[in-house]
């Protein structure tokens, strides 16, 4: 597994670069956010870490540019920014996941495999998902291509193809937000659940419409996927 962090803090660097050589990571350092973006376009990377502040260019600039170029490499944000706007401003600009300064390695290393579990499974074991279809959509976990009503959706991050894989193989059955953190994320998330939030948000506007948003609100419970009813947003 090949890892391309973009953190100009050299000690925080030197803490990760000895978790990932504890796990057999290959990890590769830069300290500068405009040379990391370069660096990242130059080969082919398995991961992302990017820190929300650098010199040169900053991570969201990072993670919108990467989302732009129809990129859809898992990216984990590293920020010592703890407000809600400033968390869902990175969740929106296309990163999967972030970990708030100071952080404990083993965190960082159980969002790591939580992030890249699906995409790292076993080509027999992808070959027995073949494509789940529904109403309106065509789903195909081995190719992670998604086709709406005839027409392909090529922009969904990683995290926003699995939450939508799984609420359709799960249609109309109502999950916490809890329950999802669990169940697509891959770990107990002891934090901000806002992360459910931002994601059925940018589902919302990037598959649904005023009429049909297919993601429903259960309120006091959590969400449910349902193609045969309109919906409030």
């Amino acid at each position: 597994m090949r890892v391309l962090v973009i953190e100009d803090n050299e000690s925080v660097c030197s803490m990760i670069e000895m978790f990932f050589s504890k796990e057999g990571i290959e990890g590769e350092f830069v300290h500068d956010g405009l040379k990391g973006y370069n660096r990242f376009k130059e080969e082919n990377w398995d991961l992302l870490i990017v820190d929300w502040m650098l010199p040169g260019m900053d991570g969201v600039t990072i993670c919108r540019k990467i989302r732009e170029e129809k990129s859809s490499i898992p990216i984990i944000m590293l920020t010592a920014k703890d407000s809600e706007s400033d968390q869902v401003l990175g969740l929106e600009m296309g990163a999967d996941d972030y970990v708030t300064k100071p952080f404990s390695p083993l965190a960082l290393m159980a969002r790591i495999k939580a992030v890249t579990r699906r995409y790292n499974s076993k080509p027999t074991e992808e070959m027995e998902t073949g494509t789940l279809r529904t109403e309106h959509f065509q789903i195909n976990k081995n190719t992670r291509e998604v086709i709406l009503n005839g027409t392909p959706i090529t922009n969904l991050t990683p995290k926003e193809f699995d939450l939508l894989y799984y609420f359709a193989q799960h249609p109309k059955q109502v999950f916490s937000r809890e329950q999802l953190l669990d169940r697509v994320w891959g770990y107990q998330f002891y934090g901000d659940e806002r992360t459910v939030d931002v994601h059925i948000k940018r589902l919302r506007k990037k598959l649904g419409t005023a009429n049909q948003p297919f993601f429903h609100t259960v309120w006091g419970v959590g969400y449910k996927f349902d193609e045969s009813i309109e919906g409030e947003k």
